[in-house]
């Protein structure tokens, strides 16, 4: 039966759907037309009730396939890009014929992980989807692959979606594929039962991670990527659905299908969200005993007499990992001083270094209010 958490979907008023690659193609790569169109048409019926939705959809690789005589999906970076620089073209027509027959507007956004780790580009893209969603228009996410320079990962865009709901502080995030539900173990053997909702990592420590669907070889990734992005976005107050593209409609409307998160946590401020979910560490700062309990149970600043050792190479402004002594990591924050000049300060009191070099030292290596717990 539906809990109370299903109506979260039903009454949302901003919502981000992400669909897969294996949910818009044809089992030859093509993109399909016909299944691309049914799930616009349960998007455009919920935008009749004034709900804002952003849609993240990855198939431009699978896409670029058929357009370029490709069999497979290729393995090199390059040939991966040139199908992506194919594809996304064929992807971003379709949506907007699609959307066009009900009268709605689509706008690309192409998203780097620069965009969602680099304070700055963050921020611009949040005033990008505010704005687009106050004129009406539909975006449609995707990564950037054209001009990715890591290796183009299966199920980046599960992530990625998390990312984006919170970017966008949605209500509750849709993640769509060929997969209908989490289940207990394999979904072909007798027996084996779909967990209809999961309120936390407690409920999944004695389940082997398995999923039905087709399996299909133009997909994105499995379902480790799918827990990954919903504990990103549960940790924030977002509820998080998982199941198939054929149950969208039904998803969207808070029956009781698929796979429900409940939240784990609630909302926090976007810069606190960016630095635990959306950044990538430049380098660590190895603490000792006492600094761990200072910013752990009693949530202080981090102050250079409680470093011991620094790892990396890092900028004023860049995101740091803080280490307990065996280097295991129990917060992230933001560094007020370059990997250069903080090791002559380590172990030392801010009253010392502001005697002695100055008063600009009398300044914590990373302020309380720009650090989260790991």
């Amino acid at each position: 039966m539906p809990t109370p958490r299903h109506a979260d979907l039903r009454t949302a008023h901003r919502l981000v759907v992400k669909v897969g690659s294996s949910s818009l193609t044809t089992a030859d790569g093509a993109l399909d037309a016909a299944r691309l169109g049914e799930l616009v048409d349960v998007i455009a019926a919920r935008l009749l009730d004034g709900t804002q939705i952003v849609l993240v959809s990855s198939g431009a690789i699978a896409a670029g396939l058929a357009p370029l005589g490709l069999p497979r999906r290729p393995r090199d970076l390059a040939t991966q890009q040139a199908a992506a620089s194919v594809g996304q073209g064929a992807l971003i027509a379709a949506y907007s014929l699609a959307f066009g027959v009900h009268h709605r507007t689509v706008g690309q956004v192409l998203l780097t992980s620069d965009d969602v780790t680099r304070r700055s580009h963050y921020a611009n893209a949040r005033r990008t989807f505010s704005r687009l969603l106050d004129l009406g228009v539909v975006p449609v996410v995707n990564e950037n692959d054209t001009v990715g320079t890591h290796e183009i990962r299966f199920g980046d865009n599960d992530r990625l979606a998390a990312l984006v709901a919170h970017i966008v502080r949605a209500d509750a995030l849709v993640l769509l594929s060929d997969v209908d539900a989490l289940y207990d173990g394999p979904p072909s053997r007798a027996g084996t039962s779909r967990i209809p909702l999961v309120r936390g990592p407690v409920d999944l420590k004695n389940i082997k991670i398995r999923g039905s669907g087709s399996g299909a070889g133009v997909g994105t990734g499995g379902m480790t990527t799918k827990i990954e992005a919903a504990a990103i976005a549960t940790s924030g107050g977002i509820t998080t659905m998982l199941t198939s593209t054929a149950q969208a409609a039904s998803a969207l409307a808070g029956q009781d299908v698929g796979t429900l998160f409940v939240p784990t946590g609630s909302r926090r401020a976007s810069r606190l969200l960016w630095l635990a979910h959306a950044t990538t560490a430049r380098g660590r700062l190895i603490l000792d005993e006492g600094a761990v309990a200072a910013v752990v149970e009693r949530r202080k600043s981090l102050l250079p007499a409680g470093i011991t050792r620094v790892e990396g190479r890092f900028s004023d402004g860049d995101p740091v990992d803080l280490c307990d002594p065996a280097g295991r990591g129990v917060a992230r924050g933001v560094v007020n001083y370059d990997s250069a000049e903080l090791p002559g300060l380590l172990g030392r009191s801010t009253h010392d270094l502001a005697r002695e070099l100055g008063p600009s030292y009398e300044r914590e290596v990373v302020h309380r209010d720009d650090l989260v717990l790991l």
